[in-house]
């Protein structure tokens, strides 16, 4: 039985004095729910994550990684710094690194082995724009982001990863899959990786968040599907009722 997964990402949001108030309230409010859950903050937040969640059970990760070691790369975070902190979790892959910074299959690949290498879980981000769903494309899409990974990775790898589908047409703009063309996309994910040689188990037991608009009122309806292992979390993770609400509903199913 897979483990429910809630991982908020908290994009490019937050100050010292909301992320204590956010962190607090989380803290009183998870004591009773059996789901694994995690917060992506900003890079400078990391450190005053790492200290309002010593000695709980919510996991902390980054949002982004350099595929560098270390050097002359001014403004990028190695893996090594991010372990440094404590991490467990990092995005690679998201929506609006591959959009708006152009990063491309074989760089997010890249970070996923940099990272999973460094002892970090990686979150592979994957998913389609409108324009690729409408004309039929998504899972040639996912499968071609799915395939940069197995390529320099391996199937294996994904056994130590979680996987987020994130419609792009459906982040941020108030529109969500229904709860079972969510569920179509993740069976298709699950039997891509079970094609590979020894992926069977791998495609069994590996986590598979989805990530476009969850909300607490749609929730416990999309981590019903037997796909769907919870919810990467956008603008709802900033607020600590909305997300303790979805945290509930993965508690719940």
């Amino acid at each position: 039985m897979r483990q429910k997964l809630v991982a908020g990402n908290w994009k490019m949001n937050g100050s010292m004095q909301a992320n204590q108030q956010l962190l607090e309230n989380l803290k009183q409010g998870v004591t009773h729910i059996q789901a694994e859950i995690a917060v992506c903050p900003p890079f400078p937040y990391l450190l005053q994550v790492k200290e309002l969640l010593k000695n709980t059970a919510i996991r902390y990760g980054a949002q982004n990684v350099s595929h560098e070691s270390d050097g002359a790369f001014t403004g990028e975070v190695s893996a090594a710094m991010l372990v440094d902190l404590a991490c467990t979790y990092v995005l690679v892959g998201h929506s609006e690194r591959r959009t708006l910074y152009a990063e491309t299959d074989e760089g997010v690949a890249e970070k996923f082995v940099v990272a999973q290498r460094a002892g970090l879980i990686p979150i592979l981000c994957v998913g389609e724009s409108l324009t690729e769903r409408e004309s039929g494309d998504t899972e040639k899409v996912v499968e071609r982001q799915l395939n940069a990974v197995l390529t320099v990775a391996g199937v294996g790898a994904f056994s130590k990863s979680v996987i987020a589908y994130e419609p792009v047409w459906a982040i941020g703009t108030g529109k969500t899959a229904s709860a079972e063309q969510a569920q179509a996309v993740h069976t298709f994910i699950r039997q891509h990786l079970a094609k590979q040689p020894q992926g069977t188990a791998v495609a069994q037991t590996v986590q598979i968040l989805y990530g476009g608009s969850v909300k607490a009122n749609n929730a416990t309806e999309l981590f019903a599907m037997p796909d769907i292992d919870g919810g990467l979390i956008g603008g709802a993770s900033l607020k600590a009722d909305d997300f303790l609400a979805i945290c509930q509903a993965a508690h719940s199913v």
